[in-house]
């Protein structure tokens, strides 16, 4: 089993802590991206088209016998035509899918499912996984995090549940060699297209992964800084630890979440 620091909230080594099992799964990028597009897939929106759309026409097809106008107009195709009432729009074809204003061949139905369905195994199994993957350093760079520390994943005492005010949690951070994560996560970077005309200007960076072992004080204290989360451990998700089907999250143990996590065997497959 492999051992890590644990720091305190001064930023200095405290004691040496053993890593669960849970930390020695290998890593499984298409088992994460497949549970994270399955969480992705609750969360879409159902749409479709109006069923009447393009159908509110008096247009209709009689047969080749009865000629729209005079006797000349007998070879017109055989298409639903408008034909009284509407003036110069006498004749015009409507309703069928390539005139104009007529309606759509296939229209997205509101009543389809969305939804994927992930088996229960193998949502653990990505799960772990995603955990699993805050370990390595590589990975962690590799998502584009700016760390100067060695050993990962960075625990800390489980004092830090308790930490209440925004300003002591920066601070800790700071100590924690975190100080150029920060400034990454708090840069503002503005949307290209047109996207920025809809309510999504700027695009938000993910920055470290707070995880604590129960509801806390801490909650709260990171509400306010970008880019940072807060969770419990026995409500890990993959799209939390591996945003955008990447795995290698920069991720912050308390020390009591990993006590937790290894004493109740959580996301274990057996």
């Amino acid at each position: 089993m492999r051992k890590v620091p644990v720091y305190g909230l001064d930023g200095k080594k405290v004691k040496d802590l053993e890593l669960p099992e849970q930390f020695n799964q290998p890593v499984r990028n298409d088992l994460i991206r497949r549970a994270f597009l399955a969480i992705m897939s609750h969360k879409r929106q159902k749409y479709g088209a109006d069923p009447l759309a393009g159908k509110r026409t008096s247009a209709d097809y009689r047969g080749r016998r009865y000629a729209y106008g005079s006797w000349a107009n007998r070879g017109l195709s055989r298409l639903p035509r408008i034909r009284v009432g509407s003036g110069h729009m006498v004749g015009t074809v409507r309703f069928v899918p390539h005139a104009v204003k007529g309606r759509r061949a296939h229209p997205p139905k509101a009543e389809k499912e969305w939804a994927q369905k992930i088996n229960k195994k193998e949502r653990r199994l990505a799960i772990l996984s995603a955990i699993s993957a805050t370990r390595y350093l590589e990975l962690v760079k590799g998502r584009g995090h700016r760390v100067d520390v060695e050993n990962l994943p960075i625990v800390v005492v489980s004092d830090l549940e308790n930490i209440g005010k925004t300003k002591e949690v920066r601070e800790l951070l700071t100590k924690l060699g975190l100080e150029k994560e920060m400034e990454r996560v708090s840069e503002k970077r503005q949307r290209a297209g047109k996207g920025k005309m809809r309510g999504r200007r700027y695009k938000k960076r993910k920055g470290p992964l707070i995880v604590v072992s129960k509801k806390c004080p801490l909650i709260k204290a990171v509400g306010s800084i970008p880019g940072v989360d807060v969770i419990t451990v026995d409500s890990l998700n993959v799209e939390l630890l591996a945003p955008g089907s990447m795995p290698g999250r920069l991720t912050i143990w308390s020390e009591e979440a990993i006590k937790k996590l290894k004493e109740n065997n959580l996301f274990a497959v057996n």
